[in-house]
């Protein structure tokens, strides 16, 4: 009998013993084609001979430094990368190991940011209903699936979420495309109005949602007016990218298709390609400024 706690309890599972591009092999000899790159994670394949020279180089010359005491080249060149990709210049890239832990980051990120410029109280984040954004307390807590919501729901912070855009569902068919986006954005206006612009630190929202409705884009000119609402009421926008970005999308960052920049991308997955937990969270060189200016320490320890 297995020791491992099973993510399904009741459940057995064939042992993966291998992969080779486009499949994975388990220790019976059967062959599966990995058409969702398991969870939406493996772009690049199995077992790129690229992928894995380079990390057997890697380990031969250093496997850690911790980073409160060392930076390291790997580090700095993935971070000039990502920050050059980055819309606005100056951005800086904090790194972590895995998606929910780069939104609880970016959570962080936006209350610390706050507390700098003088507004404590600043801490309610807005989320949008049918989203998922991780599966630690923070990032459970913003996201909108009730599945993974129910078992922990009477001790999850309950704060405003609002109507994802969906226009296959719930644009009227005498509305175009823009004045549905117009519509269900200003749903963060009224959310934002009932809770207290003084209250709310953020709102996030996945460019184009997974794992809980399954590929639904934003329709044109939605995030442009999402972007408008949170400057109005000096709100940081979040970027989850977690799943549709790195590439997935056509552009490096998704949310570039929208002519809009945010102050925060959280990304994971696709950056790592399943050879290794890792997860960055792109901030706008005004968000990095403040918190380095006003001597904030992130307070975000890991190893």
């Amino acid at each position: 009998m297995s020791s491992v706690f099973y993510r399904d309890p009741g459940s057995t599972y064939p042992v993966a013993e291998r992969g080779e591009g486009m499949y994975v092999y388990d220790a019976s000899g059967h062959k599966y084609l990995d058409m969702s790159g398991g969870a939406a994670v493996s772009c690049l394949g199995h077992s790129h001979p690229e992928v894995v020279r380079a990390i057997q180089q890697q380990a031969n010359r250093l496997s850690f430094a911790h980073t409160a005491f060392f930076t390291n080249k790997p580090q700095e060149e993935l971070a000039e990368r990502l920050a050059a990709r980055f819309t606005e210049k100056g951005a800086k890239v904090w790194f972590t190991s895995g998606g929910s832990e780069s939104n609880e980051s970016a959570l962080k990120m936006a209350w610390l940011y706050w507390r700098a410029k003088g507004k404590p109280e600043k801490t309610i984040i807005i989320s949008r209903e049918f989203s998922y954004h991780g599966g630690t307390f923070g990032a459970t807590s913003i996201s909108g699936n009730l599945f993974r919501r129910s078992p922990y729901e009477k001790v999850l912070l309950n704060w405003p979420r609002i109507a994802p855009c969906y226009a296959y569902r719930h644009k009227s068919d005498d509305e175009t495309d823009r004045d549905y986006g117009r519509r269900v954005a200003n749903d963060l206006d009224k959310a934002i109005r009932v809770t207290g612009a003084e209250n709310v630190a953020a709102f996030i929202a996945e460019p184009v949602v997974g794992a809980t409705l399954g590929v639904v884009p934003p329709v044109p000119g939605y995030f442009e007016e999402i972007r408008r609402i949170c400057d109005e009421h000096q709100i940081l926008f979040i970027a989850d990218e977690v799943m549709c970005g790195s590439g997935r999308c056509g552009t490096f960052y998704t949310i570039d298709q929208e002519n809009v920049v945010p102050d925060m991308v959280s990304t994971a997955k696709g950056l790592g390609g399943g050879y290794q937990p890792i997860g960055a969270v792109i901030a706008r060189k005004e968000i990095y400024k403040t918190i380095r200016d006003h001597k904030k320490d992130l307070a975000h320890d890991h190893t």
